[in-house]
C-alpha cells in the first residue's frame, strides 16, 4: 500500500492469437472463438470499453496510492506533533520546578538572614 512503482501497460495494439496447424501439432491448444455477428463488429463494441475500463484502473489506482501517501504523511505529522508537545512540557515541567526550588532558596535564605540577625 505504502510503495509505489511507476509500470507501463500496453493497451492497444492487443495481442491476437493466431490458430495454426503447427501449433496443434506442437502441443499447444487454443480455443476456438466463434462470433456473432462477425469479429469485427464484436471488435468494435468491446473495444470502447475495454479501453474505458483499463483507463479508469489506472485512475483507481492512482487515486488509492494518492489516499495512502496521504494517510501516511497525516500519521506522520500526528506523531511528530505528540513528541513535540511530551518534549516541551517536560521542558516547562522542567522550568517551572526550577522556579518553584529558586523561590524555596531564596524564602529559606532570607528566613537565615533574619534569624542570624537578632
Amino acid at each position: 500500500m505504502m510503495t509505489q512503482s511507476p509500470e507501463t501497460v500496453r493497451l492497444l495494439p492487443l495481442e491476437i492469437v493466431e490458430h495454426s496447424e503447427s501449433a496443434t501439432s506442437a502441443g499447444a491448444v487454443y480455443p476456438l472463438y466463434e462470433f456473432e455477428p462477425d469479429a469485427e463488429t464484436v471488435l468494435d463494441a468491446i473495444l470502447p470499453v475495454y479501453l474505458q475500463s483499463r483507463i479508469f484502473n489506472a485512475l483507481l489506482q492512482s487515486s488509492a496510492a494518492k489516499q495512502a501517501a496521504t494517510q501516511k504523511a497525516m500519521k506522520s505529522a500526528s506523531d511528530n506533533a505528540d513528541k513535540l508537545i511530551t518534549d516541551y512540557t517536560r521542558l516547562r515541567n522542567n522550568a517551572r520546578q526550577a522556579e518553584i526550588t529558586q523561590q524555596i532558596a531564596e524564602i529559606v535564605g532570607g528566613a537565615d538572614a533574619l534569624s542570624s540577625s537578632k
